[in-house]
């Protein structure tokens, strides 16, 4: 990651596509002045919706900008072979056998779980290791779908709509965002010939996260508040599981909106989404939570911090995270992802010692995304850039491969 410097990337980006700095200001309504600080690397971040605009102005993608996402190692190979046998997982070969009936040991349960554990595995960044289990999930879930009863058919096509929504998030974390919508719409096609009503518009939200990453924003809301309305207006929001993926869709229109500059209506939809989801105790509960979307007082409350940070407001994200109680559903990648909002609202307020202390706590937490994540990164270049570097910095800058 030492080399995927943000100034550097977007001067290489804007050179490929023959633009001076003042055309790409005009192009993506971003002040030269801050394209000229970034690219001279005096500034070494920028909040997500000036990121989103560049990006845009370019036209690329925004993990194109940000360098490596997450899941890619620091090789950079991220076509090795078990990526090759996952992407052969999705998209099969032409003319390839129709699957068979499982084996009388097969076990539903079994591959159930090994789904659920796949998830878990990817909230922890263990991308490897979910990786290397995604094809047998996938091909396993196939055999369930050629069952001869209705109801292992029918479980089969959920499982197939769960692990291909698995390998679709994977794929985006390793910056490949076509392959997931590619994986995402068969999961889609899956999850229609399933009995699970909720699981097509869980599977809605991850492609609006892949539409976001792609900067689609306009289309990333519309779906989202449309699988919304429909998951409400099918009679779903009446159990938690049904709320829950109502919720996940709501914050992600809301997201939608805040980095299209859309504040009001971000801030809208997130008031209605804070108000429901204190519902979600009070109603008969469903089956396994790791399965399920993420949406609680505690998730919604992390997503206000993530937005406060994107408006601008570090002061307001600061506020809303002090003595902040997780609820045990909240999957480990959101809880690192509020504590690098937290150092990024230190950061944006000149808060060196407080951002240190939240990156600390993050590299307990979390050193797999830690090391990884392009904005960790650039939060520890924008410090290790002050004249006087704060206590405990420097075994993090060396730690991110940042500094001399």
């Amino acid at each position: 990651m030492a080399d995927d410097e943000l100034g550097r990337t977007l001067r290489r980006l804007r050179l490929l596509a023959s633009l001076t700095q003042e055309e790409l200001a005009e192009r993506s309504q971003v002040s030269v002045d801050v394209i000229r600080q970034l690219e001279q690397r005096r500034k070494h971040s920028a909040r997500l919706p000036t990121l989103h605009s560049l990006a845009n102005g370019l036209g690329v993608e925004l993990t194109t900008l940000l360098g490596d996402p997450p899941a890619v190692s620091s090789t950079g190979e991220n076509d090795g072979p078990r990526f090759v046998a996952m992407r052969r997982a999705i998209m099969p070969a032409l003319w390839g056998p129709e699957p068979k009936s499982p084996d009388p040991d097969f076990s539903m349960d079994h591959l159930r779980e090994q789904i659920a554990d796949g998830w878990t595995q990817y909230h922890a960044a263990e991308f490897d290791t979910v990786m290397k289990a995604l094809p047998d999930m996938i091909s396993d879930a196939h055999t369930a779908t050629a069952s001869t009863n209705d109801d292992g058919r029918g479980a089969g096509f959920a499982a197939l709509g769960k692990a291909l929504q698995l390998a679709g998030h994977v794929a985006v974390r390793m910056g490949k965002t076509d392959l997931a919508l590619i994986s995402l719409e068969r999961a889609i096609d899956a999850a229609g010939r399933s009995p699970d009503p909720l699981l097509r518009p869980m599977i809605v939200n991850s492609v609006a996260w892949t539409y976001q990453r792609q900067g689609r924003l306009g289309d990333a809301l519309d779906i989202a508040l449309r699988a919304a309305d429909d998951t409400k207006d099918s009679g779903h929001t009446d159990t938690a599981d049904g709320l829950k993926v109502w919720g996940a869709l709501t914050m992600s229109a809301a997201t939608s909106a805040a980095r299209s500059n859309e504040y009001e209506r971000a801030a809208a939809l997130m008031a209605h989404a804070e108000k429901e989801a204190a519902r979600v105790d009070k109603l008969p509960q469903g089956g396994d939570s790791r399965m399920v979307s993420v949406f609680s007082p505690s998730s919604v409350r992390i997503e206000r911090v993530r937005l406060a940070v994107q408006y601008g407001h570090p002061e307001d994200a600061l506020r809303l995270a002090k003595g902040m109680r997780l609820s045990k559903d909240v999957p480990s990648s959101w809880r690192t992802w509020l504590l690098l909002d937290v150092a990024r609202a230190h950061t944006d307020l000149g808060d060196a010692v407080g951002a240190v202390k939240a990156l600390e706590s993050l590299r307990r937490v979390a050193p797999t995304w830690m090391q990884h994540h392009t904005l960790a990164v650039a939060i520890v270049r924008d410090l290790w850039a002050l004249p006087n570097h704060p206590p405990g910095l420097r075994p993090l800058a060396e730690y991110l491969g940042v500094g001399e």
